[in-house]
């Protein structure tokens, strides 16, 4: 009935709300109040509960005056207590949310192409970051390479040149609803002739690129609220790199780049039961071993984002022709959450980006994939013993998928949480359905 009454009557809902407000106050304050302060106050809060029993209204407003009036003689006051007010509300917000996104759900970006096409990292067209390291467009010629090492490099970097070129920036309103497909765009066409002399890191507020600055020709040039990038920035995957020259008109910049898929990761399943194979799982990189993060370069503060292929104590082999055995035993697309990943066609070649199945050091050399050979799997008779108490995780995209194959199987203690919900961007992933 109370509740009935809530509803439909404001003096009711004004009255319970002060009674609330009110028997906060006194709990906050019971060790510096006398006894008479507790009790006046106490008195002024039985008699709006007997009220609020009744139907009379004007009885009700009555006695909420009066408990106002004892809460006003008994109670402290609080310096500035709009201000009090707005932080305990804001924090108990935060506390609320910590608490969310410590054991129910937490939200996460994946910046790679390890899960491609499952689920996508930040991608890119063109993207030069391939070329990093292996070509100076100021002296590529000068560096200690064979012919065709040349002759591959430049080629790569005409192909990337050709997409820049071909490539067709939307109008306003295209890009708005591309923009919904996590798609945006970044040009720059420079002013005069001259070549890229610095490239600044991207500055952040929060988790946010606010702008990043380089200079060209002299002049320093800011690009503001610049897309997320993942694993690769601004400079590698747009190609400027210090000392390339550019003539008056030509594209520095021109990209599209495609938004990593953001989603929640349900941290509240594994506090009931132990992770299982084929699960999407997010772990934290602190637990892949040492000496392997200081190998492949993988900060120990980051989050992985891969499929959970052996349990504990499983032996684990990857034959030639693309398929995990577990135990002898050999999975394949009617094992559970592998329908896609071993739904490929046997005799295609494995591609990046593209369920490829499970790729070992025999295929991997003899396809040539640039990612290497796993150093784990360098053949299907090799057989790893997963540790007790830990888990192996592979990306579904292996030709381009640093894993458990390269560095091994991960404790338990490490996992995060299993993927669950794709909100961000709105395209075919958006959702629960991705396995």
């Amino acid at each position: 009935m109370m509740l009935l009454r809530w509803f439909i009557s404001k003096a009711v809902r004004e009255a319970v709300a002060m009674r609330s407000h009110v028997q906060r106050l006194i709990s906050a304050q019971r060790d510096i109040l006398s006894p008479q302060a507790i009790a006046g106050v106490t008195v002024a809060m039985d008699e709006l509960n007997i009220a609020l029993a009744g139907e009379n209204t004007g009885k009700i407003r009555i006695k909420m005056e009066e408990l106002d009036f004892a809460a006003e003689k008994w109670i402290k006051p609080y310096p500035n207590a709009a201000w009090r007010e707005n932080v305990e509300v804001l924090l108990v917000a935060l506390a609320v949310a910590m608490a969310i996104r410590t054991f129910f759900v937490q939200p996460f970006k994946i910046p790679t192409g390890s899960m491609q096409p499952t689920l996508f990292g930040v991608t890119s067209e063109p993207d030069f970051s391939r070329l990093v390291g292996e070509v100076d467009y100021a002296s590529a010629d000068g560096l200690m390479l064979n012919d065709a090492e040349q002759s591959r490099l430049h080629n790569e970097a005409d192909r990337l040149q050709k997409i820049q070129n071909a490539l067709v920036i939307p109008d306003a309103w295209d890009r708005i609803q591309e923009w919904f497909h996590g798609n945006s765009y970044v040009h720059f066409v420079a002013p005069t002739d001259g070549k890229i002399e610095e490239v600044f890191p991207p500055q952040k507020f929060l988790i946010f690129n606010i702008f990043q600055s380089f200079t060209f020709a002299g002049e320093k040039y800011t690009l503001w609220f610049p897309p997320d990038f993942g694993e690769s920035d601004l400079q590698h995957r747009a190609g400027l790199f210090p000392g390339r020259v550019y003539h008056q008109g030509e594209d520095v910049i021109k990209m599209r780049v495609s938004a990593g898929d953001h989603l929640f990761v349900d941290r509240l399943t594994y506090n009931f039961r132990k992770p299982e194979r084929g699960d999407i799982i997010v772990f934290e990189t602190a637990g892949i071993p040492e000496e392997m993060r200081d190998r492949y370069k993988i900060p120990a503060d980051e989050f992985y984002i891969k499929r959970l292929v052996a349990l504990p104590g499983e032996k684990v082999q990857i034959g030639n022709d693309r398929h995990l055995r577990i135990n002898g035993q050999r999975l394949d697309a009617s094992t559970p959450h592998f329908e896609n990943v071993y739904g490929f066609n046997p005799d295609q070649p494995p591609r990046d980006s593209q369920f490829s199945g499970h790729v070992n050091g025999t295929v991997s050399r003899e396809y040539n994939l640039s990612l290497g050979v796993p150093p784990l799997f360098p053949d299907e008779e090799t057989v790893y013993d997963v540790p007790t108490n830990s888990f192996m995780p592979m990306g579904d995209n292996t030709c381009n998928s640093l894993d458990s194959r390269f560095f091994g199987a991960i404790s338990e203690d490490y996992a995060i949480g299993k993927s669950s919900f794709v909100y961000w961007p709105l395209t075919s992933r958006f959702g629960w359905g991705n396995r």
